[in-house]
C-alpha cells in the first residue's frame, strides 16, 4: 500500500461504516435528466492512459472518507486495493467505474481556474493595512448588510479580525473564498493561517473591474493594473468598490500544513491540478471526471483525472468546471489564464447512473 494510503484507510472504511461525520453540504446524486447523459466506452476519451493516475488517488482517499451515494463499495477497494502505477490505478478504475458523457449537441463546455490567494495582513488597523476582514455576523438580518452600508456601520468593528493593504486583494480574496495569510503579530513575529469562507451576503455580485474599464480608468482587469488605480486614487477606492455590493465573511483557521490544499463543498482538502469546481445540480460532488480541454492560453492539450470537490456561484451547468491550481503567484498566473473549452467525462461506479 502506498505511503499516502496508510494514514487514510482506517478512516475511510470507518467513514464507510459508522456515515457519523455529514460532509459540509450534503451528497446529492447526480441529477436531472437521465436522457442528457449516455453512457461511453473507455475508448472516447481522449488520452485516457497517458495520465499519471497515481497523482489524483490521495485526493481521491479523501474524497471517499465522505462517499456519494452508491461510492461505498468502489472506495473501499480503492483504499484496500491500492495501485502501484498509473496502469494498475487504470486498470482498477475500468473494472468498477463506468464512463458517461453529457449527451451530444450541446456545444462545448468552459473550464476555468482558481486559486488560493496567500497575502500579508496585520491583526490591527495599521498605515496602509486598512482593509479589513469580517467574521460571519451571528443575526441574519446584520449578514444581508451591502457593502457601502457594512463601511458606515459601526456593529461590524466588533466582527473586523485582520486588516490587507490592499483593496483589490481584498476583493480577490472574497472572490476566491479562501487564501493564506502571512500574519505579522502585534510582536513582530510572522505566522501563516488560512482564511476560511463562512458565508456572504446575499448581495449580487458586481465587477468593480468591469465598471473601472467601462469607464476608461484602467486599460485592463490585471491585479497588478487594478491596485495601481487605487494607490493613485484613493479618495475614489470607496466608492469604486461599492459597486459590488457582495461580501463574503470568513473564519480564520490554523495552518498546521502549508502543503495542504484549502477544504472544498465536500469537506476535504483540494489538490493542485487535480480538484474542480462544479454545479451540484448535474453532479455529485466526490465524482471521478476525465477532463479534456487545453493548457491556459495554449491548444496543448491538457486530459487528466479530476476530482468534484467544490462549488461555486459561477459554475453552471453539466459541462463546466473549475480547476483548483492550488496558491502562490505561479498558481495565481495559471488560475486568471485558464479560460477553455471543455469537455467533460463522469466515470461513476457500476450499477450507478447519472
Amino acid at each position: 500500500m502506498g505511503w499516502w494510503a496508510r494514514g487514510v484507510v482506517a478512516a475511510i472504511l470507518g467513514s464507510l461504516v459508522a456515515c457519523s461525520s455529514p460532509p459540509l453540504l450534503p451528497p446529492q446524486a447526480s441529477a436531472p435528466p437521465a436522457s442528457r447523459w449516455s453512457a461511453a466506452d473507455w475508448q472516447d476519451l481522449p488520452g485516457w492512459g497517458g495520465d499519471d493516475l497515481l497523482a489524483v488517488w490521495p485526493g481521491l482517499l479523501g474524497s471517499c472518507q465522505r462517499p456519494a451515494p452508491g461510492w461505498a463499495e468502489f472506495c473501499a477497494r480503492a483504499a484496500l486495493q491500492s495501485p502501484a502505477d498509473a496502469t494498475e490505478a487504470a486498470l482498477l478504475l475500468m473494472k468498477h467505474l463506468r464512463p458517461w458523457r453529457w449527451a451530444a449537441g450541446e456545444g462545448a463546455g468552459l473550464l476555468t481556474g482558481y486559486f488560493e490567494p496567500q497575502l500579508a495582513a496585520r491583526r490591527t488597523r495599521q498605515g496602509a493595512f486598512q482593509w479589513p476582514l469580517h467574521a460571519l455576523p451571528a443575526d441574519p438580518a446584520m449578514r444581508r448588510t451591502p457593502r457601502r452600508a457594512i463601511d458606515a456601520d459601526p456593529r461590524f468593528a466588533a466582527l473586523e479580525f485582520a486588516y490587507l493593504d490592499d483593496p483589490f486583494a481584498l476583493l480577490q480574496l472574497q472572490t476566491q473564498g479562501s487564501g493564506r495569510l502571512v500574519m505579522r503579530e502585534a510582536n513582530g513575529a510572522e505566522r501563516l493561517s488560512r482564511v476560511a469562507f463562512a458565508g456572504h451576503n446575499d448581495q449580487p455580485f458586481q465587477s468593480v473591474a468591469r465598471a473601472l474599464l467601462d469607464r476608461g480608468e484602467v486599460a485592463d482587469a490585471k491585479p497588478q493594473t487594478l491596485s495601481d488605480w487605487a494607490r493613485r486614487h484613493p479618495a475614489e477606492v470607496r466608492e469604486a468598490l461599492a459597486v459590488n455590493p457582495r461580501v463574503v465573511y470568513f473564519r480564520e483557521e490554523p495552518l498546521a500544513d502549508p502543503s495542504q490544499g484549502p477544504r472544498g463543498a465536500q469537506g476535504v482538502p483540494l489538490t493542485p491540478g487535480r480538484s474542480v469546481a462544479i454545479d451540484r445540480s448535474f453532479i455529485a460532488l466526490g465524482t471521478l471526471l476525465w477532463l479534456d480541454s487545453t493548457e491556459p492560453l495554449s491548444t496543448t492539450p491538457l486530459r487528466r483525472l479530476v476530482l468534484a470537490q467544490d462549488t461555486g456561484s459561477a459554475i453552471l451547468g453539466a459541462v463546466r468546471a473549475d480547476l483548483f491550481w492550488g496558491w502562490g503567484d505561479e498558481a495565481a498566473l495559471r488560475a486568471s489564464r485558464t479560460k477553455q473549452p471543455l469537455r467533460l467525462w463522469a466515470l461513476l461506479p457500476e450499477g450507478v447512473t447519472p
